[in-house]
């Protein structure tokens, strides 16, 4: 599924976001930036350690929920991944909705202070963080869309969706954003 925001794009597919050419691939990290399981995992897996080395020196702090910060791709098939912290869910009344869209926004930011034209998000906080997919995947897409026409930028934003589930939940969210 394909949305021009003028003259950007919102790509939706299902697959793996590991294999994307993109200019940098969002990781849905942990605020230790340790590595994990789900994307985080098979991120860390596929870029090998090079990652985790960069993080541990850069970023030995971490990153707070909301937040993202920048590596190297390591063996991963972008220049860069925006390491973002989307919070965990917690009945959705303890801030969590502006912590998802202004984690998705710093990696937006990110994508434009690097001059990256394309970037690759999974959906952040929607797996083992627990947040209800249909509520990430609106809030995802519509600051997407505000950041993208707002800024002219990055000119190619793609949500790389593992599963038929959460594809079906972010066209439900294209399909309720998008002016008809």
């Amino acid at each position: 599924m394909i949305v021009k925001l003028g003259p950007c794009r919102m790509e939706l597919v299902q697959g793996d976001i590991t294999q994307q050419h993109v200019d940098a691939i969002v990781n849905a990290a942990n605020s230790s930036l340790a590595g994990g399981g789900g994307v985080d995992g098979a991120i860390h897996n596929a870029g090998g350690p090079a990652i985790m080395q960069e993080t541990t020196q850069n970023y030995p702090e971490g990153c707070p929920p909301g937040s993202a910060v920048m590596s190297g791709a390591g063996n991963l098939p972008a220049r860069y991944i925006f390491h973002a912290v989307g919070p965990v869910w917690k009945g959705g009344r303890q801030g969590e909705a502006e912590l998802l869209a202004s984690a998705c926004r710093a990696c937006l930011k990110l994508a434009v202070q690097h001059q990256c034209n394309s970037i690759a998000f999974p959906a952040l906080s929607a797996g083992a963080y627990g947040y209800p997919l249909d509520l990430a995947a609106a809030n995802l897409v519509k600051t997407t869309m505000d950041f993208v026409r707002w800024h002219q930028n990055p000119t190619m934003v793609r949500f790389v969706l593992f599963d038929q589930g959460a594809f079906g939940a972010f066209a439900r969210a294209v399909e309720e954003v998008v002016p008809k």
